[in-house]
């Protein structure tokens, strides 16, 4: 069988990091509110020279020296964003034309937060049938861009930043290092739970971020649960077998709550939502990064990732290291 193997890991953030005591200046909020009810500490702001496709581009660059590839053995970029540099192009042809590696397949993804479970998800199955040999996945935004300021109950919660991923098309048999299972979700009706309230084609303004946190918090613990069953029940395997969960870093309770639900220590759970907030769909592969790099995810571990976001969409992707 063909299996889609993770070859190199990178990421990137904006130059500034922003505190709770410096945001608290300028935001009717303070450090030990924002600790308290959502874990978060720090985050990164771009500024103006700090785009969305020159983060994926610099965490594209780390992952392929990571993989120890140059950027023209890439055939397919899928990127993930809700903050694209341009309504079109797409994002994903901008990395491809910085990284020259032009002529391959490039696209972007929006699923908001849950944005490179369904990057991962496609890039897996066009690998998996032979339209390309190696791909880079990359969540990349700059919600920055889309917060109103005024507002605390949202503005605290995110940050900027890009993560990326090479995957490799690799013969292997089951149990060999590669992505196993993914299971992808949408939920239409809860729209207005979590969304932008501008567009193209309806106000013609880029919009600012809006969102009802209780009933999202209650949304995203009960349907990270089922969709980590759901493909553990796909894998043949248990909770127990996990090594390591890579999870959107939404909010530290919806981390813990999840944890609890299915039973898994708090140890096996890479957590950075403390220092770069809610990157949306860049939180995933920036943990995961993380967790790489300091020596915790190991060759042969198995690994979970998941993630909700608005619309809603929710998935999860496992694979082994």
């Amino acid at each position: 069988m063909i299996r889609s193997v993770i070859r190199g890991s990178g990421s990137a953030l904006p130059a500034r990091s922003v505190g709770n005591a410096e945001l608290a200046k300028t935001v009717d909020t303070s450090d030990d509110w924002i600790v308290e009810r959502t874990g978060i500490r720090n985050r990164y702001i771009a500024d103006d020279s700090e785009t969305t496709s020159s983060l994926a581009t610099d965490a594209a660059r780390a992952a392929l020296a990571a993989a120890g590839l140059d950027a023209s053995d890439i055939d397919l970029i899928v990127l993930a964003t809700a903050t694209p540099d341009q309504t079109f192009p797409a994002t994903a042809t901008i990395v491809q034309n910085a990284l020259g590696c032009n002529g391959g397949i490039a696209f972007d993804v929006a699923a908001v937060c849950s944005g490179f479970l369904y990057a991962l998800g496609t890039a897996d199955s066009m690998l998996r049938t032979g339209m390309a040999k190696r791909a880079l996945v990359i969540g990349a935004e700059t919600f920055s861009r889309i917060m109103d300021w005024e507002d605390r109950t949202t503005c605290v919660l995110f940050g900027d930043g890009a993560g990326a991923i090479v995957l490799e098309a690799v013969e292997g048999e089951a149990g060999d290092a590669g992505v196993i299972a993914t299971k992808l979700h949408a939920d239409g009706a809860h729209n207005q739970l979590l969304y932008v309230d501008g567009g193209p084609s309806t106000t013609g303004t880029v919009g600012k971020l809006r969102m009802k946190g209780r009933e999202v918090f209650r949304h995203a613990v009960v349907n990270l649960a089922s969709v980590l069953n759901e493909t553990l029940e796909d894998a043949g395997l248990a909770a127990e077998d996990i090594d390591w969960v890579v999870p959107h870093q939404a909010n530290a309770r919806i981390l813990d709550a999840t944890a609890r639900k299915l039973g898994l220590p708090a140890e096996k759970v890479i957590v950075t939502v403390d220092q770069h907030a809610n990157t949306s769909a860049a939180s995933v592969p920036l943990a995961f990064d993380v967790g790489i790099r300091d020596g915790r995810i190991k060759p042969g571990d198995l690994v979970m990732f998941e993630a909700m976001g608005g619309g809603f969409t929710w998935g999860a992707c496992l694979a082994r290291m």
